[in-house]
């Protein structure tokens, strides 16, 4: 006799009948009808959206140079190589026709050659993410660079220098003025040349909110401004520089193609070359300097930033204000914002983020909240620095 399975229970069984035993004992065996719910499995977590004021402000970069930046290597490699063969060029021609006038405008090639190579390095090594030796990435190569450029050209415009001087002081040297009118006009149509692959007819379009470049923003701006790339602009004036010289050259050279007596035009258009050539470096040298030296940049102020942070609604007072560089355009702030008590913390820190990056155009952000205290305004280490 087999007992029918009961209802309304919890769990059901039967009785095996005796053509399911099995086993030497004959014993029973039960089996469960009941089958629980399988537990469900804990959910991957998702990444979280996060508001517009993050400090990640911008989406993840992709692997790679951006279209801006590859149109920028190739313009770069263009008139670097342009440069490369001309320069060459004049060494050869200056060499043949005993003009210092002519190798100095080749030492000034080498100066831009130099620049756009580190131009060029620095593209590079901006596509290779930051690592825990390298916080910062390795955007400070660019400042290196131009550092490499200055100072060789210094030293290549020294040596020149005491040659001009040396053949003025004994005018024992022939100027072959075929030779060097030949090379001073194909220098003037290398820079031409070099002139026209770097000119930048409009803004290139660009996404996101800070574009290919770090260019900061006009005051009060929440765009890009509509610039190209930074280093393309820089050599196209530096190119524009040379074009200049060349054309001084030349004319030295048409003197003495005609009036070889005046051969003296060659070191006497060095000196003023030279001079031209060291002063160009000048502004170049002065924001290295400045970078290096974690200054304030040049195109921001200290009290425009401290002003921008006290308008947050809740900010009642600032200090350690801290305004540096890594490169020309890529800037860094950092700052503490003492706030009154009743003020949310999370909303004044997006807040402030916000205006410093669309105002000025902060590459990154660094701001401690803390509540505003009274003994703040007599601490020394509170008070704003001195100006310089």
């Amino acid at each position: 006799m087999e007992p029918s399975p009961t209802t309304g229970g919890s769990e059901t069984t039967r009785l095996v009948g005796p053509r399911d035993r099995g086993g030497a004992g004959g014993g029973l065996r039960l089996k469960s009808l009941f089958t629980e719910a399988p537990e469900p499995l804990p959910e991957e977590p998702k990444p979280m959206e996060m508001s517009f004021h993050h400090c990640h402000r911008d989406p993840l970069p992709q692997p790679g140079l951006t279209p801006e930046r590859m149109q920028a290597q190739r313009q770069l490699c263009t008139a670097c190589a342009v440069c490369c063969v001309f320069m060459a060029g004049e060494v050869v021609g200056g060499y043949l026709a005993h003009s210092l006038a002519i190798m100095t405008d080749a030492a000034h090639l080498l100066a831009d050659v130099g620049s756009m190579m580190g131009s060029l390095f620095s593209l590079w090594l901006s596509t290779r993410p930051a690592t825990r030796t390298m916080t910062f990435g390795w955007h400070r190569s660019e400042t290196l660079g131009a550092l490499a450029s200055v100072v060789s050209l210094w030293m290549v415009t020294g040596i020149l220098l005491y040659l001009a001087f040396i053949r003025l002081l004994h005018s024992d040297y022939h100027i072959e003025g075929g030779a060097m009118l030949l090379t001073a006009s194909i220098a003037v149509c290398a820079n031409l040349l070099m002139a026209f692959v770097l000119h930048q007819a409009g803004p290139p379009h660009s996404h996101g909110s800070r574009g290919a470049e770090y260019a900061p923003l006009e005051e009060g701006s929440g765009e890009s401004l509509p610039l190209g790339n930074t280093s393309v602009r820089a050599a196209f004036v530096h190119v524009l520089g040379d074009l200049l010289q060349s054309l001084g050259v030349l004319i030295a050279s048409i003197l003495i193609y005609f009036k070889p007596q005046y051969k003296a035009a060659d070191p006497i258009s060095t000196f003023l070359f030279s001079i031209c050539a060291l002063g160009s470096t000048a502004p170049t040298l002065r924001d290295v300097l400045r970078v290096l030296m974690e200054g304030t940049p040049r195109s921001v102020g200290f009290e425009p930033v401290r002003d921008t942070l006290l308008s947050v609604p809740g900010v009642r007072a600032t200090h350690e204000l801290h305004l540096w560089s890594l490169t020309f355009t890529h800037y860094v702030a950092s700052a503490h914002l003492a706030i009154d008590s009743a003020a949310d913390p999370e909303a004044v820190l997006a807040e402030a983020t916000s205006r410093l990056h669309s105002r000025f155009g902060f590459s990154s952000c660094t701001l401690q909240v803390e509540q505003y205290q009274p003994e703040m305004a007599q601490c020394l280490r509170c008070q704003e620095p001195p100006q310089a």
